[in-house]
């Protein structure tokens, strides 16, 4: 069976106005471009250090605020730490309504190498912290929301997030998780090749109505549905961090505002190709203006 091709950008409707918002989670991330990963005893030098609040759910917000105008609604935690405070402050000047629970324990980190290819690779310190149910956030915001994604929350806070008229989520949520919630999802989101997002059909009762697994360049599979087709790039990856958290977020916009799944699939297409031209997951990041072309630049929602 041929895959589904991605739209042109051009040949997509406008975006209807949007609500829409994020449960997940934070790491504070260094990105070090190395020609090359380490081997063992090799003392290697980085080209280019940047420091940034990052991790899927961060991502994934950011994405949504450039993709609607508006400041997205981020349930999250972060450590009462100065890294917690400053990936705060940092959050919000990228487009993001912040509801944060404070926890007193260290904001998680991470280091990701960038070799020469664009290739990351990713070391995470520290326990994931994420915002429950139990905590005291606005949840209500949920119920009104046409697109909800989730990277990192417990069985309840699941539940709540289901009261949105479309649920997304990735597999990082962990499977047990979902089984729990046991909430129908509209689509199950992640790489097809990482084992920390496996997902096999039967692993899920209800099972999602949708499962997308990216393959990255190879585009990746649906089920049900059968391939989809990478946009074709014509320069060299700069820097593959975020671009699958970036799909995903066009992906949940497109089902959000009512597309057809072709639509909303090439929405996110688009958003993971242009993730792929900038350093670090937010420089690249797809912004539409006017009837849903893209915008100069990447500056965040005012």
């Amino acid at each position: 069976m041929e895959p589904l091709h991605p739209l042109p950008l051009a040949a997509l409707p406008p975006l209807p106005p949007l609500a829409l918002a994020v449960v997940g989670h934070v790491e504070v991330v260094s990105f070090v471009a190395v020609d090359h990963l380490p081997v063992a005893g090799e003392i290697l030098h980085g080209s280019d250090c940047l420091e940034l609040p990052a991790g899927g759910g961060a991502v994934v917000a950011v994405q949504m605020a450039r993709l609607s105008g508006e400041r997205v609604p981020f349930f999250t935690a972060l450590g009462r730490d100065g890294a917690g405070r400053r990936a705060a402050e940092e959050l919000e000047a990228l487009g993001l309504e912040l509801h944060i629970a404070w926890r007193d324990a260290p904001t998680r980190r991470g280091v990701t190498f960038i070799d020469k290819n664009g290739e990351r690779t990713i070391t995470v310190i520290g326990e994931r912290l994420m915002a429950t149910a139990a905590d005291d956030l606005p949840w209500q915001l949920l119920e009104r929301s046409d697109g909800v994604f989730v990277t990192a929350t417990d069985a309840a806070g699941l539940v709540l997030a289901r009261r949105a008229r479309v649920l997304t989520a990735t597999p990082r949520v962990r499977l047990a998780v979902l089984r729990e919630a046991a909430v129908a999802l509209d689509a199950l989101i992640g790489s097809a090749a990482d084992p920390g997002e496996a997902y096999r059909p039967g692993d899920l009762e209800p099972a999602p109505r949708l499962y997308i697994g990216t393959e990255a360049e190879r585009g990746g599979v649906l089920i049900p549905g059968g391939r989809y087709a990478a946009v074709g790039r014509q320069r060299p990856v700069l820097d593959a961090y975020g671009a699958g958290d970036s799909f995903a977020a066009g992906v949940t916009t497109g089902l959000a505002a009512g597309w057809p799944l072709h639509q909303a699939l090439s929405l996110g297409a688009h958003c993971g190709a242009a993730c792929l031209d900038g350093r670090g997951p937010y420089a690249g990041q797809l912004q539409l203006g006017a009837g849903g072309q893209r915008a100069a630049g990447g500056d965040p929602p005012a």
